[in-house]
């Protein structure tokens, strides 16, 4: 039996391709950018590419996943931005949150930057997880 993924933001795939190697079935791939949509078809056919923004995926669609992992854009949070968090219009924290509580997975991996786990961004982080 092969545990099931859903990769938010998946970019080229990178991350989708290690969950892969260690035992995961992707059910969806999700990412917005039309390259990675093409490198991620050309790579890895077999897939399911959902060429969408993750503020519009239907994660109602899904159900009975294991995994739901992804690299959120980290902009809004990087020492080295502009540190907007929640005012930045890249900030997809919200919409992968929403994604997890719709379809409530067995676990959760994001990666993100370190700047998220700033003091800067406290109040932010606890306005999330409510």
């Amino acid at each position: 039996m092969s545990l099931t993924a859903i990769e938010l933001c998946a970019g080229g795939g990178g991350q989708a391709l290690g969950l892969e190697m260690a035992g995961f079935h992707h059910v969806a791939a999700v990412e917005y950018e039309p390259h990675y949509c093409t490198t991620l078809r050309t790579n890895r056919p077999h897939w399911k590419v959902v060429e969408d923004d993750i503020r519009s995926f239907r994660a109602q669609d899904y159900s009975d996943i294991d995994l739901i992992a992804g690299g959120v854009p980290c902009p809004p949070f990087s020492i080295a931005g502009k540190q907007l968090g929640g005012d930045d219009e890249r900030d997809m924290f919200p919409s992968a949150l929403k994604i997890i509580e719709e379809i409530r997975p067995r676990a959760v991996l994001l990666e993100n930057v370190p700047g998220l786990a700033s003091a800067k961004f406290e109040n932010y982080r606890r306005a999330l997880m409510r």
